[in-house]
């Protein structure tokens, strides 16, 4: 044999001794895969072409005080066809019948239907889009329809559903309502109560068996469910929809008005805390206002002069000043190391007053000198007094993002001389709408600091409830009683006085106490710009309600004070609020001549009635009830009566004319 030769036989065994070699491994292989890894294998096949679909579940709903809807989830359809499952002998029967009925629903020619389905047919699609983003009504009349009528397995009919949610009152109170939204990272952005309360709202996902079919798409299996998702609990808010759309409308008029950047108003139940309306809106680049931001919790900026209430209680605490003392404002103007100026809006300043009344007219030097000069060389005692009422906390919302109030301290790194004078009239001092609110609602509420509470409770299906949340006092008492009664009549004077800053809301039927704000912003800069507020309760004799309205960056060429621009919404939003809130009227206390029998709890009233003792009744329930008697009624001053012009026991004459006079 041939050198030759021999290479090329060695070659030959050499390819066969590998082709054995790998038919050996290959016969392995395919043995381990069937008998080891078989079950791994085919269970991979499986879930290629069947899985589990997760199928979302209902979110509770959220209501307000009065079982009105605030946000709701909505089921939305999409409906296909399988063109494959119906027999020839059904599809022939019914496609004109339901080509004709589509048509009606989705307004077009049935013909435009006819052509869809027999294309369909012709080509053996399994996904035909039918209808998508239908409401319930509207897939259950298609579901009627003939052919799709039958199950899935004869009429081929696919059915998809996906959850949407909707707030049927629209844009109001959006921000406070908020979101729970997935990022594609998995990631949850959770806003306001929808993200304060999922765990509750969520519910339980369920499951769906699918099958892949053509073109990456998947088609349930079965009619039914392999699990049902259970749907999340309820959630029962506070807020009040009538008042929710008059704080929201209010605000948003005066925006525009007055061409401002943002504002917020926030109406809190005085005893309880609750709050019936909440209202954040900032401004597009369009000049549309739309629930921008949640500003009321989570935007902390200095107060001004609304923070004056805080210094005045501090200072009469500690007894450094007496309403009655007599305040020297100096020209209207105090400098600090040379340079740094306080001023007051009155040119020339008010010359010398008492200290209530430095409080009753805004004064800024008289408020700065009330703390200035009794604080300076031991301004802790100052502060800590700020601390005592729980000013430098946060009020613990069960939202996320609330602004952490800022009130420094002599310890701190950064204080230097003009902290203390600055803090009297609210300036190097951070606290949110919410914060500031819940401080005046504690006068208004003889002292005790509740928490703000937006929910009331948690329940199934308007079952026994799985939570309640009770009224949490944050502060017992933040002063004295004496404190609380001196500085409640500095800011009824604020605006039932002429020289209050805030009479030009006075009412004369209904009674307001409160206290202006105007805090310069920007005013490092040359383009000074202001915030105006107005915080405070009502009615003044028997308080039921706070608010503040905060509007910040109004056009200063049309105004920019506090009693300019926010009293006005606080006035607005207190009358209508208390317009529209039955009274109770005090019938034991009427006598008639002739009495009839009662009809509905109320004494039927008649020419033969007697003009009753309304000594010590507020002004707005003697009002209704002798106008119902027939009478015309003046009123002078406001609170309750203390006088009536006609005597009690005196007959009734229709048209005739009652003065009552008010305390």
């Amino acid at each position: 044999m041939s050198v030759e030769t021999k290479k090329i036989t060695n070659r030959f065994y050499l390819v066969v001794l590998g082709l054995f070699v790998f038919a050996c491994v290959l016969v392995s292989k395919l043995f381990i895969i069937q008998f080891s890894e078989g079950d791994y294998y085919r269970d991979l096949a499986q879930q290629r072409t069947v899985k589990n679909f997760v199928l979302q579940p209902s979110r509770g709903n959220i209501y307000s005080d009065d079982e009105s809807l605030l946000a709701t989830t909505v089921p939305r359809y999409e409906l296909r066809w399988d063109s494959k499952v119906p027999s020839e002998k059904l599809f022939q029967k019914h496609k004109d019948s339901l080509s004709k009925a589509l048509g009606q629903v989705f307004d077009k020619p049935a013909s435009f239907f006819l052509n869809k389905l027999e294309r369909a047919r012709a080509k053996k699609s399994r996904y035909v889009l039918i209808g998508k983003n239908l409401n319930f009504s509207t897939y259950k009349k298609i579901k009627s329809f003939p052919l799709f009528n039958r199950s899935s397995l004869k009429g081929g009919l696919i059915v998809e559903s996906r959850l949407t949610r909707e707030n049927p009152i629209g844009k109001i109170a959006e921000r406070t309502i908020g979101y729970e939204q997935r990022d594609p990272s998995g990631n949850y952005l959770r806003v306001g109560l929808e993200g304060a309360y999922g765990q509750y709202l969520k519910g339980e996902d369920g499951r769906r068996m699918k099958q892949k079919i053509a073109n990456g798409q998947w088609k349930p299996i079965n009619d039914n469910n392999e699990k049902e998702p259970t749907e999340g609990y309820d959630v029962y808010t506070t807020l009040n929809i009538n008042m929710q759309d008059i704080a929201h409308h209010s605000l948003l008029a005066q925006l525009e008005k007055f061409e401002a950047d943002h504002g917020s108003v926030v109406v809190m139940e005085t005893k309880t805390g609750n709050i019936k309306a909440i209202s954040n809106l900032g401004r597009t680049s369009q000049g549309k206002y739309y629930e921008k931001l949640n500003y009321a919790v989570g935007e902390a900026h200095e107060p001004g002069s609304t923070f004056k209430l805080m210094a005045m209680i501090a200072a009469l605490e500690d007894k450094v000043v007496d309403a009655n003392d007599l305040i020297d404002t100096t020209g209207g103007e105090l400098t600090f190391y040379n340079k740094y100026k306080v001023r007051d809006s009155k040119k020339g300043g008010y010359g010398l007053l008492t200290a209530s009344k430095a409080f009753e007219v805004s004064s800024n030097t008289g408020i700065v000198k009330i703390i200035h000069d009794n604080y300076k060389n031991n301004p802790s005692k100052f502060v800590n007094r700020l601390y005592n009422m729980g000013l430098h906390k946060p009020l613990g919302l069960p939202f996320k993002g609330e602004a952490i109030p800022k009130i420094p301290y002599p310890t701190d790194s950064d204080w230097d001389g003009l902290d203390l004078p600055w803090m009297a009239f609210g300036y190097g001092v951070l606290m949110t709408p919410l914060q500031t609110l819940t401080f005046y609602n504690a006068i208004a509420n003889g002292g005790e600091m509740v928490k703000p509470k937006f929910i009331d409770r948690i329940s199934n299906f308007g079952e026994t409830p799985v939570k309640y949340f009770e009224k949490e006092v944050l502060n017992p008492s933040i002063c004295s009683q004496e404190t609380l009664q001196t500085v409640q009549k500095m800011m009824l004077n604020v605006v039932d006085k002429k020289w209050g800053t805030g009479y030009r809301i006075k009412d004369e039927n209904f009674s307001i106490a409160g206290k202006t704000g105007t805090c310069q912003v920007d005013y490092t800069t040359e383009e000074t710009q202001y915030v105006s507020s107005f915080v405070g309760y009502f009615p003044a004799d028997e308080p039921k309600y706070s608010c503040i309205v905060v509007i910040h960056r109004p056009n200063k060429n049309i105004g920019y004070y506090g009693a300019t621009v926010a009293a006005p919404v606080f006035k607005e939003i207190a009358l209508n609020i208390y317009n529209s809130t039955p009274k109770e009227i005090k019938v034991p206390e009427l006598r008639f001549t002739k009495t009839e029998d009662l009809l509905e709890d109320e004494y039927k009233l008649t020419t033969e009635e007697v003009i009753p003792n309304l000594k010590g009744m507020p002004a707005m329930d003697a009002l209704m009830l002798l106008e119902r008697m027939g009478l015309k009624v003046e009123l002078k001053g406001t609170g309750k009566v203390i006088r009536q012009s006609i005597k009690k026991g005196s007959k009734v004459k229709v048209k005739q004319q009652i003065l009552l006079e008010l305390s």
